[in-house]
């Protein structure tokens, strides 16, 4: 089940990045399960990965490689198991694929990062990646993102991409990306990949900053059940082909640059999102009048985490007590809630600590009735503000996680 229509862009090819798959068989059979991307040795490659600290062999493999500065060449990337929890074989494991894809492509271990999402506690089946991989590399070429898209996926329902090109400083720039989550979803990161690429020269400080502040502003602001993932990981390749050196901008187009990052990274956000496990109900939590965004954020989490709110957008009941209690709940010091306002969907339904004057539960039943809901909370101390995207919590959730393994 998922929320809006969302099919995949026409992607733009962006020089200096190759794609392929191949079906390895890891879980299942219907669709390719492997993917590599191979990038020039102009690249720049960035990323955040999740603070669970049960991490799998693939993320540690990767901040790794990552920190000894090297270039890197290749992404390997595989679903149907997240080689997570397999303890000194599970890294053990993940070298050796790396290794075997190093010996097909040429490269060196450390020149490869490993990404692996699915089913937790299981050893990789380095047997079947490795003789995929051929296929794989058969089949690179720049517009194979589409294909990549549905590679990644696990419970996904759909895939996930998207395309933009903007004109700074005279040069235009494309910017692609991917991403794959649909449950156990939480910031710091959820269980999901992404993958994103533009055609620039970016130096790997600069592009480290860049996607440390796009996943604060989107992937850091889901959340479907609250649970953090072990395996999570956000990428952003800078293939150094382009015309554009983001490092000799000025502060006002790297900006430019900087905002159409935070984009791309928001709306691939939101496409996990919208396809969440079960989900009916594509959810906006906007916080405002905090004394800080971090409190706002606070508010936000709270109200979007609460299993009593997410039940009850799925039933499309205007149980607005549920809400207030969670702000009220939320940790905020000296709240004063004869300030807090409450209204979904543009329709006011508390103010002054208690139910608005003008609120009907007519109109609070309206209110909720779409797939689109849009709660806004206005603190009335402050002018930070924070907006966290979630989804309700139906019966499908329940039955897709006990069926998981299955």
């Amino acid at each position: 089940m998922a929320t809006g229509h969302a099919p995949l862009p026409d992607f733009v090819a962006i020089e200096g990045l190759r794609i392929g798959v191949a079906n390895a068989g890891i879980k299942q059979t219907a669709r390719p399960d492997i993917t590599v991307f191979e990038l020039a040795d102009t690249a720049s490659v960035a990323g955040v990965f999740t603070k669970n600290a049960f991490c799998a062999a693939p993320v540690q493999l990767c901040r790794q490689h990552l920190s000894a500065g090297g270039a890197i060449r290749y992404l390997l990337v595989n679903t149907g198991n997240a080689n997570a929890g397999t303890g000194s074989l599970g890294m053990d494991n993940a070298l050796a694929s790396l290794a075997a894809l190093a010996e097909l492509a040429g490269a060196g271990v450390q020149q490869i990062l490993p990404f692996s999402t699915g089913v937790i506690g299981e050893h990789l089946p380095v047997e079947k990646i490795s003789q995929a991989l051929p296929a794989a590399l058969a089949c690179l070429s720049a517009d194979n993102w589409a294909a990549a898209a549905s590679a990644i996926m696990t419970t996904d329902t759909r895939p996930k991409g998207v395309s933009r090109s903007i004109d700074i400083a005279g040069h235009t720039v494309t910017i692609n990306g991917i991403s794959k989550g649909a449950g156990m979803i939480k910031p710091n990161m959820a269980t999901m990949l992404a993958f994103v690429a533009l055609d620039a020269v970016v130096s790997p400080a600069l592009l480290q900053q860049m996607v440390a502040e796009a996943c604060r502003l989107s992937f850091n602001r889901i959340t479907i059940d609250g649970d953090t993932s072990t395996n999570d990981s956000a990428i952003l390749v800078a293939t150094g082909k382009g015309s554009l050196d983001a490092d000799a901008l000025g502060q006002q187009d790297l900006r430019l640059l900087q905002q159409a990052i935070n984009l791309v990274f928001v709306e691939l956000a939101q496409l996990i999102v919208r396809d969440g496990e079960g989900a009916t109900k594509f959810v906006h939590v906007h916080v405002s009048g905090g004394c800080s965004e971090q409190e706002c954020e606070q508010v936000a989490f709270t109200i979007a985490e609460s299993p009593l709110v997410k039940t009850a957008l799925f039933a499309s009941d205007p149980n607005w007590g549920r809400i207030l209690a969670a702000v009220g709940r939320s940790g905020i010091v000296d709240l004063d809630v004869d300030k807090v306002s409450l209204a979904i969907n543009q329709v006011l339904i508390a103010e002054n600590g208690g139910r608005a004057a003008s609120y009907t539960e007519q109109a609070g039943v309206a209110a909720l009735a779409p797939e689109d809901i849009h709660i806004e909370v206005n603190l009335c101390r402050g002018d930070a503000a924070a907006t966290v995207w979630t989804t309700d919590l139906s019966h499908d959730y329940v039955t897709i996680n006990a069926e998981y393994r299955t």
